[in-house]
């Protein structure tokens, strides 16, 4: 395990990747959505500067003109300037933090609700690469390091170099000699930096990997399916030492992080002792010689003591640069990845009409897409880094059918046929690659992609809830459903008996996914939130796969009645599902071999009869559906 997650962050690929070109161009719109607060943050920190630079004057004022000369009443009255100028830098100071604080919090949320949205609009392909927790660090640590750029980086490196302008004119204002003599040694110590500066942005972006792999593991691992399987095939073990191999390889990133950035501290320090040093000392023989005052020598010192804070800082700038840009870097990475799926230029709604629509294949073709058309290597596991294999094969070919408006269209075929595809286009999960694929006469790339999607309703094998309660869950279908409403559905869906018998109703929280239901009271809530979207066409992939005989019944006979009218495909698995369909596809390799209905099927003895004999035949003596009918 420690070997793979070492080989892993090591990968060149990911670590050594350089910052892309025009990032800082990009980040300056960001910047400017707050004129006003910024200007007043940089007004704030230009005077901060000022108040800097004018303290040791001051100093050698109260030295040379009050104290050497014993004038007793200049030395109170500069004294009072320096509280006074003390408060006002107080007061300063207060209005810089309060307006970064805005500017930051509000680079926050503009990063963080833009990047959601956008992720909200890749396709279902993106979610079925992308880890979890790394697009979950994107929205977390990556957003609050560009924040720092913005704020933290923009206005310390404007205060770094006025107050070093200032300073050091200071310095030169008091003393030319000593001034070049402190500025003498500083070139000496830019090379170091610079090497240091490219070594903290490996580590960082190292780094952040790190910490969205642990949070994709967790992720995984701490929810109910990922705990109960661990705990069932008692890997707990190996996950803790999967868990520790991660931990222990960010915990040497940042230890060699800490040693780095201390080894710039270092630089500082040595450079500090040198330039005082020679101050000192070249201050000392000039007022011994008379050309210099014991205030300017003490102002020259202050002066100094005030130089380092920028030197210190703008020998880490670079370093802080790198590891602000490297979280821009990576967000932009995500908004640059153009969504797979979209609406055309002029794209309109679908027309809502009171009959529901029928709909068409007309020779689709279709293929999943690749790693490279839908996600990005940083957000996958090491399988992306080379080792993926990609197929050209084509998952449907050439396929056509029409499933009539208002009619019950059944798909059947082993597994692998490609029945799920198909149900996936209808809601234009994906797009066809080649062909068309309409609704009520409609190419569904025409249409708006929300038109298209408010007027089919999916319920799928594994059917998700979200960890809240179950009103929330069905209100998720149509927002504003009255509760007459919801509770029509539930009795329809057979399941509102159970809702009524629990403590809480429909407030009743259900847990992580839905763990606190059975597979069969999960898949009638997924039912009833289907109702009460009550959309025009229906598709239901294996949705009565989790129910035994007797509750599949139930439902058998509240889709009869909530299906009527609309146009229905459906995956079956079920003989009862069959026997009910207006026409049944039978789906091979990716094409329609048959079509026709029970009977029809059964009497041509084809690859449907074969089905029959060996999926469904042994349904007909158990299933009460198929008795009652």
């Amino acid at each position: 395990m420690r070997r793979w997650a070492r080989r892993r962050f090591d990968d060149d690929s990911i670590t050594r990747q350089r910052i892309k070109p025009g990032t800082v161009r990009r980040i300056v719109p960001y910047a400017l959505r707050f004129p006003w607060l910024l200007s007043a943050l940089l007004l704030a920190t230009v005077a901060e500067a000022v108040f800097t630079a004018l303290s040791p004057l001051i100093l050698k004022a109260i030295i040379d003109e009050g104290i050497i000369p014993r004038r007793f009443g200049v030395v109170l009255w500069l004294c009072a300037a320096v509280v006074g100028l003390a408060l006002v830098s107080a007061a300063v100071d207060y209005m810089r933090t309060w307006c970064a604080g805005r500017v930051g919090e509000g680079l926050v949320y503009v990063l963080r609700t833009k990047v959601f949205d956008h992720v909200q609009r890749q396709p279902l392909a993106f979610f079925t690469r992308a880890q979890t927790g790394a697009l979950i660090s994107r929205l977390n640590s990556d957003v609050i390091g560009a924040r720092r750029a913005v704020t933290s980086l923009l206005v310390g490196s404007v205060s770094t170099i006025l107050t070093l302008l200032l300073v050091v004119g200071a310095m030169f204002y008091l003393s030319w000699q000593l001034a070049l003599a402190s500025l003498a040694l500083i070139p000496l110590f830019l090379l170091p930096i610079r090497l240091i500066a490219r070594r903290v942005q490996r580590l960082t972006r190292a780094g952040m990997e790190l910490e969205a792999d642990m949070g994709s593991l967790m992720n995984e691992r701490f929810n109910v399916a990922g705990a109960m399987l661990g705990q069932l095939y008692g890997r707990q073990d190996e996950e803790s030492e999967a868990f520790a191999a991660r931990a222990g390889r960010l915990r040497d990133i940042q230890v060699r992080g800490i040693a780095v950035d201390r080894m710039t501290s270092q630089l500082v320090g040595v450079l500090t002792a040198l330039i005082t040093a020679v101050v000192y000392g070249l201050g000392a023989a000039l007022i011994i010689d008379g050309r210099l005052q014991l205030g300017t020598l003490v102002a020259m010192v202050a002066l100094l003591l005030r130089l380092y804070g920028p030197v210190d800082q703008l020998s880490t700038i670079q370093v802080d640069a790198m590891t602000a840009l490297v979280s821009f870097d990576r967000l932009f990475e995500i908004l640059d990845l153009k969504p797979l799926i979209s609406d055309r230029p002029g794209a309109r709604d679908l027309p809502a009409g009171r009959e529901a629509p029928d709909i068409e294949f007309d020779r689709v073709s279709f293929r999943y897409p690749t790693a490279e058309e839908v996600s990005l290597a940083s957000l996958e596991s090491i399988a992306r880094r080379g080792v993926e294999k990609t197929s050209d094969a084509w998952t449907l070919d050439g396929l056509s059918f029409r499933a009539p408006a208002g009619r019950l269209t059944a798909l059947v075929g082993p597994s692998g046929a490609g029945k799920t595809t198909i149900t996936q286009l209808v809601p234009r999960l994906y797009d066809v690659g080649a062909g068309a694929l309409r609704i009520g006469g409609h190419d569904v790339r025409d249409l708006t992609l929300r038109s298209v999607r408010e007027a089919v309703g999916v319920v799928t094998q594994d059917a998700h809830l979200f960890h809240d309660t179950l009103r929330a869950n069905l209100e998720y279908a149509r927002p504003g459903v009255t509760e007459r409403e919801i509770v029509e559905a539930c009795v329809a869906a057979r399941i509102w008996d159970m809702v009524e018998a629990l403590p809480d109703g429909l407030d009743t929280v259900v847990g992580d996914r839905g763990y606190r239901l059975s597979g069969g009271e999960k898949q009638r809530i997924a039912l009833a939130r289907l109702l009460v979207k009550a959309p025009p066409v229906v598709v239901l992939d294996e949705a009565t796969a989790h129910l035994d005989s007797e509750s599949e019944a139930a439902i058998q006979r509240a889709l009869r009645s909530a299906l009527a009218g609309r146009t229905s495909l459906v995956i079956a698995h079920r003989l009862s599902t069959i026997r009910e369909a207006d026409q049944i596809l039978v789906v091979e390799a990716g094409r329609i071999r048959e079509s026709g209905t029970h009977e029809e099927l059964l009497s041509q003895g084809g690859l449907y009869a074969d089905l029959y004999r060996t999926q469904f035949a042994g349904q007909a003596g158990d299933d009460p559906a198929v008795r009652s009918t």
